[in-house]
């Protein structure tokens, strides 16, 4: 279980990283569509890279986990109001709502 927590917690980084590195073209297209401006997507970035940072740290030092776990949560359930309020299909929601999921896995096990 333990170890189950910590491949989790190593995926859910690097999705995070992935998507805010790589394919930022698409955040911006989302965070376009969702009408919030570039102050506020700096912000999610910033905050998710960081709160991705501290989930893989966290596997050295746990008691990182919780609380990095629930905010990265909290940006997902975000993600899933914004992509509800975009009318977009359930495949453009999969992606956060897995992540969702992982970060609930990985905060209660945390706890």
């Amino acid at each position: 279980m333990e170890n189950f927590v910590k491949v989790a917690q190593i995926a859910v980084a690097l999705s995070v990283a992935f998507v805010w590195v790589f394919r930022f073209h698409n955040v911006v297209k989302e965070f376009n569509q969702f009408g919030l401006s570039e102050l506020v997507r700096s912000f999610v970035g910033a905050a998710k890279i960081s709160l991705a940072t501290l989930l893989v740290v966290g596997v050295w030092y746990p008691s990182l986990v919780f609380i990095s776990s629930v905010l990265m949560g909290l940006f997902m359930v975000a993600a899933q109001y914004f992509h509800f309020k975009a009318k977009n299909p359930f495949i453009k929601r999969l992606p956060s709502l897995i992540l969702l999921l992982l970060c609930a896995f990985i905060a209660y096990a945390s706890r």
